[in-house]
């Protein structure tokens, strides 16, 4: 009985070791931006995978991050902002704009942080700068997609690539 029970925990014990790399092999980031005419803004949201993210910023700020610890909240407001603001850029017309940080939630496997860009009336050409995550894996890909009244594009950036146009 007690082999029997040894072999399944083995089975087990392998399965949670080798098969937890299993549950995650793609690596990608969206970003989604729309244009609301209403209220002349972009909304921007970004998901990015939690430990994906976290490894990244334990690295690239070395110090402790815990993105679901409530009592960290304001100290990962700081580290995802910053980091995002210095992995998207986006311009409008040819000039970058200023991202505003509306904050970060964890959804499903993901955090997703939310961005607004002011006094935007129209849309006619937006580039984006997109490396999120590029620097944790070669394999890293950036799912983009922009909605300007109605009107959605999209476009896939494989690591190294790191810019893409959209004109509506």
């Amino acid at each position: 009985m007690a082999s029997i029970l040894y072999k399944w925990f083995l089975v087990a014990s392998l399965n949670l070791v080798y098969g937890s790399s299993l549950l995650h092999p793609i690596y990608v980031s969206v970003t989604e931006i729309e244009h609301n005419s209403k209220d002349k803004t972009l909304e921007v949201s970004c998901k990015i995978f939690t430990d994906d993210f976290e490894k990244t910023l334990r690295k690239a700020y070395n110090i402790h991050v815990d993105l679901l610890d409530p009592k960290e909240k304001e100290a990962m407001n700081k580290l995802v902002n910053d980091y995002v603001q210095k992995h998207l850029q986006i311009s409008l017309e040819g000039k970058t704009v200023v991202m505003h940080f509306l904050g970060y939630e964890k959804m499903e496997e993901g955090i997703y942080s939310y961005y607004q860009v002011d006094n935007v009336n129209a849309v006619k050409n937006i580039s984006i700068t997109n490396n999120i995550l590029y620097e944790y894996k070669t394999e890293q890909m950036g799912l983009i997609h922009v909605t300007v009244n109605g009107n959605r594009k999209s476009s896939k950036l494989n690591n190294p690539d790191e810019k893409i146009s959209f004109e509506f």
